[in-house]
């Protein structure tokens, strides 16, 4: 070893120890530093421990706009995911590791699916129940699901997507399921007159019907206990891709498990003053599929609502209820804060409100402080992290920051080479601990980029100040954040590509005051006669709304690389200057 390679790695261990002293355990306090052995043998057996010490209490109820209701108990929430891990095991003949999809939005049907999933060691796909045919064609034949449950006011998709997925049994669910009767009833003749359900052109079965027998099999005494290991696969989180190709990251019982672990100690200190939960953002969605977990695990009511838009759909929840604890995005903030029934009427007894998928501004953080009487918690994580990594504490919550690591949970900010940079100094953040995932499903070359020696690159712009707490600075990859939902460029790029009128396209994200960031395209025509809404009505054949184009600008070339590469910086710098000069 020469003594400039020796020097070079003094340097760098010396580098690490910033990080590696882990100084953000001095705001502990007396959460654990590390984990013990996971008390849980799978998440299942979280459900099924909590569901039996507050079995008579209510563990979740859907909210509609209208103010109906429908609640379950923890003891009917356990009953009926048996039902479900036996329709699985039992009836499909479904064996450990195979997938079973759902594309819902927040209703009751979805703890029974996810948890009875996991009871029954099956692997969960969750599908934005918004996605276009070509986004749900890929999530379903790439992961190879071979169930479907849908909820009806979307089954005109079906007969373009399961004839050409390995889709085996469709099942049918309404947001109005396990309701009393009565409202039940009510519920169905609006949707019916108001024409809200199509009609289901596909064999599919009711989930309540599944579930009637799956209850047969247990009856005839078969078994709703499998054997789940915690390194089991428990879910395949959908996640966009640099190169615009959804990537499945691979979730294990263990990583759930572990990161419930995580925010239960972050939640020890609240516990008793948060009982009830709002829970806006959508289940399928990693943020609150995560805290939805943590929260039943100690008992909590959680209180679900199908659409947060317009954000006047949560006015019956808070009137109904008395939230203590609420997790959601910058957006969703903003707009309660812009709604003159929640500022003259604020709950009471919020104490705790999580933020995360994007950051949440600073004055949207101090208005909220001075509208709500407590401060919203930032907190950071991904979809590959299952999904918590950093949060601020009860005791120190900076405003801007992201927050100390969880315990058990390293994080490090390294240069393009991996080395660690200065503290105070921008560089990648990467993370290791037992909430990284296993990789990315049938992706080997995009695991072994995003995963080295344990720890995943996040791709994210951070910088450590001296008591360790972390900031995010920008992103390192091209991803555009709007409302904490992902859309990469080259996804949107090739959509509108498809446009006969487009002869070139790059696209970016710019500022937005409504969502974060917005999509703005920059496109060459082709075809003179090519207008902005035809380019927006053109890529709601392929994407999801938010990815849309929110702004379309036309120009006679684009920035190019010598390779024909879009140079994304050059319009981005031109987007800034925009801004900076209006």
């Amino acid at each position: 070893m020469t003594d400039e390679t020796q020097s070079s790695g003094q340097a760098e261990a010396a580098g690490f120890e910033a990080y590696d002293a882990r100084p953000w355990l001095q705001h502990y306090n007396e959460r654990k530093h590390d984990l013990d052995e996971p008390r849980f043998r799978n998440f299942g057996d979280i459900v099924r421990q909590s569901s039996r010490e507050y079995a008579s209490q209510p563990a979740f109820t859907t909210c509609l706009p209208t103010g109906t209701t429908g609640t379950l108990t923890f003891a009917e929430v356990d009953r009926l995911s048996d039902q479900f891990a036996a329709y699985l095991r039992h009836e499909m003949g479904l064996e450990k590791g195979d997938r079973v999809a759902i594309q819902s939005p927040n209703c009751l049907a979805y703890p029974i699916f996810l948890f009875g999933a996991a009871k029954a060691g099956c692997v969960i796909v969750n599908i934005n129940p918004l996605y276009t045919v070509p986004e749900i064609d890929h999530a379903l034949n790439d992961s190879g699901a071979r169930l479907l449950l849908m909820i009806d006011m979307f089954a005109d998709k079906l007969p373009q997507v399961v004839p050409k997925s390995q889709v085996q049994k469709v099942l049918i669910t309404s947001v109005a399921d396990f309701f009393p009767p009565l409202r039940k009833l009510l519920v169905k003749t609006v949707q019916k007159l108001k024409k809200m359900v199509p009609k289901c052109a596909v064999p599919a079965d009711a989930f309540t019907a599944a579930l009637e027998q799956g209850r047969k099999h247990l009856d005839a005494g078969k078994s709703a206990e499998f054997e789940v290991a915690l390194d089991d696969l428990i879910a395949l989180q959908y996640t966009g891709g640099t190169t615009g190709r959804s990537k499945g990251a691979m979730l294990t019982h263990h990583n759930l498990v572990a990161n419930n672990d995580q925010s239960y100690e972050g939640l020890k200190p609240y516990l008793s003053e948060v009982n009830t939960a709002l829970t806006a953002l959508p289940m399928y969605h990693i943020f609150a599929l995560g805290v939805s977990g943590v929260f039943y695990r100690v008992g909590g009511h959680n209180v679900l609502i199908p659409s947060p838009r317009p954000v006047s759909n949560l006015k019956p929840a808070f009137d109904k209820y008395d939230i203590t604890f609420f997790s959601g995005v910058n957006t969703l903030f903003a707009g309660l804060l812009n709604e003159e029934w929640f500022r003259g009427n604020p709950p009471k007894n919020l104490t705790v409100t999580i933020g995360g998928g994007t950051a949440v501004q600073v004055p949207v953080a101090e208005r909220w402080e001075k509208v709500v009487g407590y401060p919203i918690t930032q907190a950071y994580g991904l979809t590959e992290t299952s999904p918590g990594v950093t949060s601020n504490t009860r005791e120190k919550n900076k405003l801007g920051s992201i927050g100390i690591p969880n315990p058990s949970t390293y994080v490090r900010i390294v240069d393009d080479d991996g080395k660690p940079v200065p503290v105070g100094q921008p560089g990648e953040l990467i993370v290791k601990g037992p909430q990284v995932m296993k990789g990315y499903w049938n992706r080997p070359d995009a695991t072994e980029e995003a995963v080295r020696d344990g720890w995943f690159y996040t791709g994210d712009i951070a910088y450590m100040d001296e008591e360790g707490f972390f900031y995010i600075v920008d992103r390192k990859k091209d991803m555009v954040n709007v409302s904490g939902f992902n859309v990469y460029p080259n996804e949107v790029e090739e959509a509108i590509a498809k446009h006969p009128g487009v002869a070139s396209v790059g696209v970016i994200g710019v500022p937005d005051d409504d969502t974060g960031e917005a999509v703005r395209a920059y496109i060459v025509k082709s075809d003179a006669s090519l207008t902005e809404e035809a380019v927006r009505e053109h890529c709601k054949q392929y994407l999801t709304n938010y990815k849309v184009p929110k702004q379309v600008v036309f120009r006679d070339e684009i920035p190019m690389s010598p390779v024909g590469k879009v140079l994304r910086k050059d319009l981005r710098a031109e987007a800034m200057k925009e801004v900076n000069a209006a």
